[in-house]
């Protein structure tokens, strides 16, 4: 991990807006950085780094603590932490200089822009294996730049360019899918070298993302795909982002080992009566530090040491899309044999340790009762993954400013960086 502070010198740092140049011009420039092998391969480590590095970075922090407030798995956050507090009260309350939603916006729009560049110059590498697997790296992050934008906001510019259109979410979730789709020739060779910075089974990861992505295009022959592509995923192998003493895991440094910003909402993880789980899921205690008091809550997960790494996806995750396809094409004995997997699974059993360890599903059988129990167990074997916020609306969970509501925003507004350099920014959504 510490290559990541010399390599990240490719990079640009705090830019804010789609129509900015996105390389500090104090740094090597844009035709050092991206016209020799060593340059791309840099380039390529710092597309992880700025995803999963620091305070401002995407998914180290950003968007698990957003997609947290938003859909109450988090508690009150302390009172000095203005935009935590803002993404806690929700609705009129999260602003457009709202720093934690700025940096989603900010730093995935220059991922997807640092991320399309490596990809446009990528056959100045010769080595095939080099080549293959800096192309399948920048593919992935540029789809998870896009991928993620669209589960916070309504529209999202895929252009890099000045003044760029704002796009629809099917046009997003189309080109997300695409750049994931157009890696598949390159994986037999994309095995990593040294150099590139590891963790990520390439294949594993492809497949994974657009079984993500193929279920939230959500259209009949997407959901067929994204089953298609849950079950190529070895659940065996981990893909992750990892931390060390240097680059740290930010929730843990900033949150979870620390008493003056948030900690998880508690056992029932934020869940509503009749969905939180069962004082024996095991699941519970792998999020929830087992030595928390009601008043003192502690969490643990992949959050509990600075050095803890953080999965790119579950295999709970590929499971249950499993489930919810079958389920949404009413197939529901074998989408009740998939939930099953998840709650009698035990932890010796995953990957990462997750396991509910209970009896297999009792419920009605029934659509919407199926649905409903592969919403309840996505929010618990998913905790924090920052997938919530997207899996409220799709699965028609109470919606902000309705009775009962699962989510205090449906979608957030566009930031102010944003809008006062691109008069194309949307009006911002009402909640």
């Amino acid at each position: 991990m510490k290559k990541f502070i010399i390599l990240s010198a490719f990079m640009s740092l705090f830019l804010t807006s789609c129509d900015e140049e996105f390389l500090d011009p104090t740094r090597a420039s844009e035709e050092d950085v991206f016209s020799s092998r060593n340059g791309l391969v840099g380039a390529a480590n710092g597309l992880q780094s700025r995803f999963s590095v620091g305070r401002q970075s995407p998914y180290g922090y950003a968007i698990i603590t957003a997609n947290g407030f938003t859909t109450n798995e988090l508690g009150a956050p302390q009172g000095g932490n203005a935009d935590e507090v803002g993404l806690f009260a929700g609705s009129g309350e999260v602003l457009p200089v709202n720093g934690v939603v700025s940096n989603i916006w900010a730093q995935s729009l220059i991922l997807n822009s640092e991320a399309q560049k490596v990809i446009n110059n990528i056959d100045r590498i010769s080595l095939p294996v080099e080549k293959a697997s800096v192309f399948v790296h920048a593919s992935i992050f540029k789809a998870l730049a896009l991928g993620n934008l669209i589960q916070f906001f309504e529209r999202v510019p895929i252009s890099t360019e000045k003044n760029a259109i704002f796009n629809s979410r099917t046009e997003v979730l189309a080109v997300v899918i695409k750049t994931l789709e157009d890696t598949k020739a390159s994986l037999p060779s994309a095995t990593g070298f040294a150099g590139l910075v590891g963790n990520l089974n390439y294949t594993n990861t492809v497949n994974a993302l657009l079984a993500r992505f193929y279920l939230m295009s959500g259209s009949p022959s997407d959901l067929d795909r994204a089953f298609e592509h849950a079950t190529l995923v070895n659940l065996t192998v981990r893909s992750s982002f990892p931390f060390d003493a240097v680059n740290q895991n930010s929730i843990a440094a900033t949150a979870f080992l620390v008493a003056n910003n948030y900690q998880p909402i508690g056992r029932t993880l934020g869940l509503p009566a009749a969905l939180q789980p069962v004082a024996a899921d095991g699941r519970i205690n792998f999020y929830i530090n087992p030595l928390s008091t009601p008043i003192a809550v502690r969490g643990a997960g992949f959050w509990s040491s600075l050095s803890s790494s953080v999965p790119v996806y579950l295999p709970g995750e590929m499971i249950l899309i499993r489930a919810e396809v079958l389920a949404r094409k009413n197939q529901l004995p074998q989408a009740i044999t998939e939930i099953n997997r998840i709650l009698q699974k035990t932890a010796a059993a995953d990957a990462w340790g997750i396991g509910a360890n209970l009896p297999a599903y009792s419920g009605a059988a029934n659509q919407a009762s199926v649905l409903t129990e592969i919403y309840r167990n996505r929010c618990i074997e998913l905790f924090m993954s920052g997938l919530k916020l997207e899996d409220t609306r799709r699965f028609g969970r109470p919606a902000a400013g309705t009775p009962g509501a699962e989510r205090n925003r449906n979608f957030y507004p566009y930031p102010d960086s944003e809008r006062f350099n691109n008069p194309n920014t949307p009006a911002d959504p009402p909640n």
